[in-house]
C-alpha cells in the first residue's frame, strides 16, 4: 500500500510537471496509469483522471496567472465553452463504443503533432550555449527571462469579444474530449491557440490550464454522482501533481520558445500512440 502510494506521488509529480509546463491535464498519462497500476476498468480510469486534472490545472494556473504567463480572458471563454460540453462527453462515454472516438482523438492528436513540429522547426533559435554562458549573473539571467516574456507578450493578439469567441468555439471542441476521454483538453486547446490566434507557446500553456480547471468541473460532477471516482487513488496523485504543476509553471520562463513546441510535439505523438495502444487492450 505504502509502495503503491509513492508510485502515486511519483506519478502525479510528472503529469504535474507536464500541466504546467505544456498546459495539458495529463490525462493521456493518467488513463493508462490507472489502468495499469489500479487496475482499474475503462470508466473509472477516465472519470478518476479527470478528477485529478481539476487540482493539479488549478496548481498550475495559479501559477501562470501570478508570473503573467497566460491570457486570462481567453482561458475563461476556452474554460466556459468547455464546460458546456463536458457533460456530453461523459454521457457519450457510457453509450457509445471507445474505438469511434478514440480514434478520432488520436487523429486529431496525430495531425496537432505534425503541426507543431513545423512550427518548432520554423521558430527562431536560441543563442548557442556559450552566449547563455555569458551571462553576468543571476540578475542578468532574470532580465533575460523577462524581456522573452515580454516580447510573447508583444506577439500575442489583443482578446476582444471576437477572439474569447474562437476561444469559447476552442473550448467547446475540448470538453467534449475532456468527458469523454478523461483528458483535460490542453493537447486541443494549445494547437488550435497558436494556429487560430496566433497566440506564443509561452502564453498558451498558462492559458489551457485557466481553461482546463474550469471546464473539467461539470464532467468531474457528473462522474462524481454515477459514483465511477476512485478518490483514493485520484488524490494519492493529486498529492504529488499540484506542487509538480508549480514547478513545470516556473520552468515556463526559463525555457526556449522553440523547444517548448518540440517538448509538446513529443508529448502528442506519445499521447496519440497512448490511445491507440489502449483502444487495441494492451494495458493488460
Amino acid at each position: 500500500m505504502v509502495g503503491m502510494f509513492v508510485v502515486s506521488l511519483v506519478v502525479g509529480l510528472v503529469v504535474g510537471v507536464l500541466a504546467g509546463l505544456l498546459g495539458v491535464g495529463g490525462g493521456m498519462i493518467l488513463v493508462p496509469a490507472f489502468k495499469l497500476g489500479y487496475a482499474m476498468d475503462s470508466l473509472m480510469c477516465t472519470a478518476t483522471s479527470l478528477f485529478t486534472i481539476i487540482p493539479t490545472s488549478i496548481s498550475g494556473a495559479v501559477s501562470h496567472i501570478r508570473n503573467k504567463t497566460c491570457l486570462p480572458r481567453l482561458g475563461i471563454a476556452a474554460g466556459v465553452g468547455g464546460a458546456c460540453l463536458s457533460p456530453v462527453g461523459v454521457w457519450l462515454a457510457s453509450v457509445s463504443p471507445d474505438w469511434c472516438v478514440m480514434g478520432a482523438a488520436a487523429l486529431i492528436i496525430a495531425y496537432s503533432s505534425i503541426t507543431m513540429f513545423r512550427k518548432a522547426l520554423k521558430a527562431p533559435k536560441v543563442g548557442k550555449r556559450s552566449d547563455v554562458q555569458s551571462v553576468a549573473s543571476e540578475d542578468a539571467a532574470a532580465e533575460v527571462r523577462r524581456a522573452e516574456i515580454a516580447a510573447a507578450w508583444d506577439a500575442a493578439p489583443s482578446i476582444g469579444l471576437r477572439e474569447m469567441a474562437i476561444g469559447a468555439g476552442i473550448g467547446l471542441f475540448a470538453g467534449l474530449a475532456s468527458g469523454y476521454v478523461g483528458v483535460g483538453g490542453g493537447f486541443i486547446m494549445v494547437p488550435l491557440m497558436m494556429a487560430l490566434l496566433h497566440v506564443p507557446m509561452k502564453l498558451t500553456s498558462g492559458t489551457s490550464l485557466i481553461a482546463v480547471m474550469i471546464l473539467a468541473v461539470p464532467g468531474v460532477i457528473t462522474q462524481a454522482l454515477l459514483g465511477n471516482i476512485n478518490w483514493i487513488a485520484g488524490i494519492a496523485v493529486a498529492c504529488g501533481s499540484i506542487p509538480g504543476a508549480t514547478l513545470g509553471a516556473k520552468l515556463i520562463p526559463r525555457v526556449p520558445e522553440r523547444t517548448l513546441r518540440f517538448i509538446f510535439a513529443g508529448f502528442l505523438v506519445v499521447a496519440a500512440a497512448l490511445l491507440v495502444v489502449n483502444e487495441l487492450g494492451l494495458w493488460g
